[in-house]
């Protein structure tokens, strides 16, 4: 019989059992780093200034990229896409929130709510649009019929050929 060890706050981190759950929060952590190092580059490195436009592109295709895993990780999972993007948009606006204390022009352009609606909006349509796709990806498979195809008049083993 096999005992495990009782550690203390254990039960807190079950919640990370669940993939959704822990693509959510990885996600999440990388958007917020890579918009963090976007808003330092921007504000810290004058010499990439002439370089604003591509800077801005490249972080904001990173960002789109990162944005993306869960909705390609649980596209046969609507529910699951939705709790994973949620809580990935979440960390980024939170991020976006206390950076927004430090940098007020991010709260000028727009409010930490209208990020997370923003994320929080395309996640749904994902997550709808992964729905819809699944219910017709099943009744496509049952309206199927399942029938053997017909074999060429070669394949057919004939009974005449073992006579006695």
């Amino acid at each position: 019989m096999s005992i495990r060890p009782y550690w203390f706050g254990y039960r807190k981190l079950a919640l990370f059992e669940r993939a959704a759950v822990r693509m959510g929060a990885c996600v999440g952590i990388c958007l917020s780093i890579v918009f963090f190092a976007w808003i330092m580059l921007a504000n810290r490195v004058p010499s990439l200034e002439p370089f604003a436009m591509e800077r801005n592109v490249a972080a904001e295709a990173v960002l789109g990229f990162l944005a993306l895993l869960p909705v390609v990780r649980f596209l046969r999972r609507p529910g699951q896409l939705l709790v994973s993007g949620l809580i990935g948009w979440a960390i980024l606006s939170f991020t976006y929130w206390v950076m927004g204390l430090h940098f007020v022009g991010l709260a000028e352009r727009w409010s930490t709510f209208e990020i997370f609606t923003k994320g929080g909006i395309g996640y749904l349509i994902a997550s709808t649009s992964a729905w819809v796709g699944t219910c017709v990806w099943r009744v496509k498979a049952l309206q199927t019929p399942r029938v053997r195809p017909n074999l060429p008049p070669s394949h057919v083993a004939h009974s005449n050929h073992h006579t006695s």
